[in-house]
């Protein structure tokens, strides 16, 4: 009861019925991940990616089945468009069914437009929460690509070198240009730039989690000290970030002003 355990569904296996949102991928899908984790239930299901082939409505009985059988407690989407959630969410209600209630989007300094701007409508007008993935930009934002590429981290892998072209090839200058002027805001707060970036993304209200991952458990306890150092980003502290970035989504125009 102390966990939140979840699971999401859209790639399985190579066979035609093994992909997508399907009713039969996601029921059987569902019972399988189920059966590989060795629980009965989970909290949470994300659909994975939208599916153009099915129709929403088709995944959406799906889900509900799924959280009426008592497999899940609640169901959600990733990566998805904030029209299709709301399509979702609409066909759910109309139809007395169990709607999405979180949406897993990117979301770090350098990729802000979705979570800031787009799905802005839904978090009051439909509750939508976020579990949001890639805080650190797939490592840009910690520093370690700022001079190159380092062996042993997963973009110096081979058959990752689309990675590395988007971490350290030209396309990434500008990117890096900021993650240098980020550097001395995070020696002011006595905190590492991934504890930067982590707390950065926590301190927007409408983030209900983030997702981090680490290749060592330095790295674990270095995330967690996030928690902490996002009370302490001060309106002051996140405009001098947002100064740094410039990438800032233009609010909505209100026309009356």
């Amino acid at each position: 009861s102390d966990l939140v355990l979840s699971t999401k569904i859209f790639w399985g296996g190579k066979g035609p019925n093994d992909t997508g949102l399907s009713r039969k991928h996601i029921i059987e899908g569902v019972d399988a991940a189920l059966g590989r984790l060795g629980v009965d239930y989970v909290d949470l299901v994300f659909c994975h990616r939208p599916d153009l082939h099915t129709p929403i409505e088709e995944t959406v009985r799906a889900m509900d089945h799924v959280v009426r059988q008592g497999k899940a407690f609640y169901w959600g989407t990733s990566e998805w468009s904030a029209a299709q959630i709301m399509e979702a969410w609409a066909i759910a209600r109309r139809e007395h069914l169990e709607p999405p209630v979180m949406e897993q989007p990117q979301y770090n300094m350098l990729h802000r437009e979705r979570v800031e701007a787009e799905y802005l409508p839904l978090y009051e007008s439909i509750g939508l929460g976020t579990t949001i993935w890639s805080p650190l930009a797939s490592g840009l934002l910690t520093g370690k690509y700022n001079d190159g590429c380092p062996e042993g981290t997963r973009a110096s892998l081979p058959g990752y070198e689309w990675l590395r072209e988007r971490l350290v090839g030209p396309a990434a200058e500008a990117s890096i240009a900021k993650v240098r002027a980020l550097a001395p805001l995070a020696e002011e707060l006595k905190c590492s730039l991934a504890q930067l970036a982590i707390a950065w993304c926590l301190a927007n209200p409408h983030v209900s989690s983030v997702i981090t991952g680490a290749s060592r458990p330095s790295q674990v306890t270095e995330n967690m000290a996030a928690l902490d150092l996002s009370a302490r980003l001060t309106p002051e502290v996140m405009a001098r970030i947002d100064e740094i970035l410039g990438n800032r989504p233009d609010a909505p125009t209100d026309w009356r002003a």
